[in-house]
């Protein structure tokens, strides 16, 4: 997947300036792909080259003027035929994996430290969707959301999103426990 991608299922919401789209890449998007502002303005520089959206200026009083993107027909096409196309597994590269992997021949306590934080992280990204799901549930249950909604793949990315962070906070504790429990003559 290309950050193109992300971008242009993003845009499914509607017109949006990369302000924007920044702010739903870090409420929503951002559980299973990250970019960073600079990032998306340049993506969008290239997908309007490549016309893929089109932009119009927003004229604003007091504020610099905007531009709203939003995808063409041709945009269409292409999230379309990238949906279609095979999915290749995913690959996990973390840092922190690393880390545990060494754990027994490095400092412990750097890596505690390291769990307690990515504890800490997920524990906030779970609060954080928590949040979003409520907002998209709007007092609805979740199957009348999904039967009534017209586009139910943020909804189900954010529910993935959630179950990994449930899961990492899981990992974590457990991890920490272990850490804890173990005596220094048990570690050579």
């Amino acid at each position: 997947m290309s950050l193109r991608h992300a971008v242009m299922a993003a845009l499914l919401h509607g017109a949006a300036s990369g302000y924007d789209l920044a702010k739903e890449f870090d409420a929503s998007v951002a559980n299973f792909w990250m970019a960073t502002p600079q990032q998306l303005y340049r993506e969008l520089d290239r997908m309007h080259a490549a016309g893929l959206v089109e932009a119009r200026v927003v004229e604003q009083d007091r504020r610099p003027n905007k531009r709203l993107f939003s995808l063409t027909p041709a945009g269409h096409r292409e999230l379309h035929s990238f949906t279609a196309a095979p999915t290749r597994p995913g690959t996990i590269r973390d840092d922190l994996m690393v880390k545990v992997q060494a754990l027994d021949v490095g400092d412990v306590e750097s890596v505690s430290a390291a769990i307690q934080e990515r504890l800490t992280w997920a524990e906030a990204k779970i609060a954080r969707y928590e949040r979003l799901r409520a907002r998209l549930l709007h007092g609805r249950t979740e199957q009348q959301y999904l039967a009534e909604s017209s586009r139910v793949g943020p909804y189900l990315t954010l529910t993935r999103g959630l179950t990994f962070e449930r899961e990492n906070r899981h990992w974590c504790q457990w991890a920490l426990t272990v850490l804890t429990h173990r005596t220094p003559s048990s570690s050579t």
